[in-house]
């Protein structure tokens, strides 16, 4: 089953390079401006979307983008609005949208009926950060059925058992975490990245992005020169917060200046 994700990492990887992986949280600071906002990602240089989903309890997110999340619960966001946003966006850009969500909201929403709904809205499948693969039958059957990408989390505690695991379920990339613990912008992504990203393809895994601490453009030249693809969020949140939809588009242009770097 083709998979729109993996169709843009090859392109780009055909054309020398890795791609950007931009996070946003669904209806910060509002819908309109949250559509506004994912619109100016791709048009200003990131090649895939994740879009978050505001959870109450979440267990991976930095401060920033605890803050954007807990902005858009007490205005009053909804699951049911995801997918309004989502189609929001698809109506104008064609780039892939990944939703990255906790398990729970999910089930709670009935798991076929929300692959249902993303489908329907034009997103391509859901980044799992609280599951794993052995946890994840209904999910690999229902995103089986409905044709949609799954992107499974590997750290670098995992073991080669778990590693493999990951790979085999995974389709659109592996999420690579590059840092144990939360995420957040770091003056310098964990040396730890390169060593994960080395057992993940030594394993056979073609398609890896990096995400937790990228958030500049010499941060994603160098992710880019061992990995498919940099995932940026909390920088891209914070550009939100201050200054809007413009400050997302000027942020993401100048993260996209770090894609130039040839990949071996």
């Amino acid at each position: 089953m083709s998979s729109r994700v993996e169709t843009v990492i090859d392109a780009a990887r055909a054309n020398g390079r890795g791609v950007l992986v931009g996070y946003l949280p669904a209806g910060f600071p509002d819908a309109e401006t949250s559509i506004e906002a994912l619109i100016a990602l791709s048009e200003s240089g990131v090649d895939i979307i994740e879009l978050g989903v505001p959870y109450s309890d979440p267990v991976m997110d930095g401060v920033v983008i605890q803050r954007a999340t807990n902005a858009a619960l007490e205005g009053g966001f909804r699951l049911a609005h995801l997918f309004d946003i989502i189609r929001g966006v698809t109506a104008k850009v064609n780039t892939p949208i990944l939703v990255m969500t906790y398990w729970n909201p999910v089930v709670q929403y009935g798991v076929d009926r929300f692959a249902r709904d993303l489908k329907e809205a034009g997103g391509v499948g859901l980044i799992t950060p609280d599951l794993i693969p052995d946890e994840a039958a209904e999910w690999l059957a229902v995103s089986e059925a409905h044709g949609l990408d799954r992107v499974f989390l590997a750290a670098p505690s995992s073991t080669d058992e778990r590693l493999v695991s990951t790979i085999n379920n995974s389709r659109g990339f592996v999420y690579a975490v590059s840092t144990m613990g939360i995420t957040g912008a770091r003056a310098d992504v964990d040396v730890a990245a390169r060593s994960l990203v080395n057992r993940l393809t030594g394993l056979g895994a073609t398609h890896v992005c990096v995400g937790v601490g990228i958030s500049n453009a010499d941060h994603v030249r160098s992710v880019t020169g061992y990995a498919s693809g940099a995932i940026v969020g909390s920088h891209l949140v914070s550009a939100l917060t201050s200054d809007g939809p413009a400050g997302v588009a000027r942020a993401t242009s100048e993260l996209a200046e770090g894609l130039s770097a040839v990949q071996d």
